[in-house]
């Protein structure tokens, strides 16, 4: 027999997470082990240091004609990371 007042497992760990305000760090943790699964393993091999701070990405490339490349499309990694997230936790990238 099935409760009225049942809720969804991930309804409640989501509120959890709301109200102890651990949302916010957990996407950004996701959004950094998300950088080798969206772009790749070649552009990872370039990636020498990844960071978020206050909705900025800051991606270092070891490559300044990747970083190049990477640079003239950022707007579709911002959207392409943010929807493998799930969430929008990042609104800009700046390569280093």
């Amino acid at each position: 027999m099935r409760r009225k007042n049942t809720e969804q497992l991930g309804d409640v760990i989501r509120q959890f997470l709301q109200q102890s305000r651990l949302s916010k760090p957990l996407n950004e943790q996701r959004m950094l082990s998300a950088w080798p699964e969206v772009l790749g393993p070649n552009i990872q091999a370039y990636t020498s240091h990844i960071s978020i701070k206050n909705k900025v990405l800051y991606v270092t490339i070891t490559s300044s004609v990747l970083r190049h490349d990477l640079f003239l499309s950022r707007e579709q990694i911002v959207e392409s990371l943010n929807r493998h997230v799930g969430a929008e936790v990042i609104n800009e990238i700046i390569f280093r």
